[in-house]
């Protein structure tokens, strides 16, 4: 598994491995059903604290984009099998509103503003069709 941390960054090293597994699932470089490494492998691997990977797949279990067996350890779940609640929701309007909000002090234009979501969300998955259009109610 190839995951990108930046140790100079002002986001936690929990948060910025958190992104990059979600991103792997949406991209389908992480499979359904494949087993993420161990805590203390890549707790190892990246040089991090143990506890800083524990919390990340503890963040990834409660979000349902992994669940934690005991004997296989953290096993990846189907990207498109998530719900689209209104917690996701919510939290998703919170971020759009904080990188809005700054691109308005910044005079973008909403056309480019928009282009750019557009863009971030088609370059996760650019071959596969919108299956995460409208979302899975919960």
């Amino acid at each position: 598994m190839i995951v990108s941390i930046d140790y100079e960054s002002d986001t936690p090293l929990y948060t910025q491995l958190y992104d990059e597994i979600v991103r792997g699932i949406a991209s389908g470089r992480l499979e359904s059903g494949e087993n993420l490494p161990s805590v203390r492998s890549l707790a190892g691997d990246l040089g991090i604290n143990l506890h800083t990977v524990n919390k990340t797949y503890q963040l990834l279990k409660q979000e349902g984009f992994v669940h934690i067996h005991r004997q296989k350890g953290a096993v990846v779940q189907a990207a498109g099998s998530l719900p689209v609640t209104d917690a996701f929701r919510a939290r998703m309007d919170r971020k759009l509103e904080s990188l809005a909000s700054e691109a308005l002090c910044r005079s973008m234009r909403e056309e480019e503003f928009l282009d750019r979501c557009r863009s971030a969300y088609r370059s996760i998955r650019p071959q596969a069709k919108d299956t995460h259009e409208g979302g899975k109610e919960q």
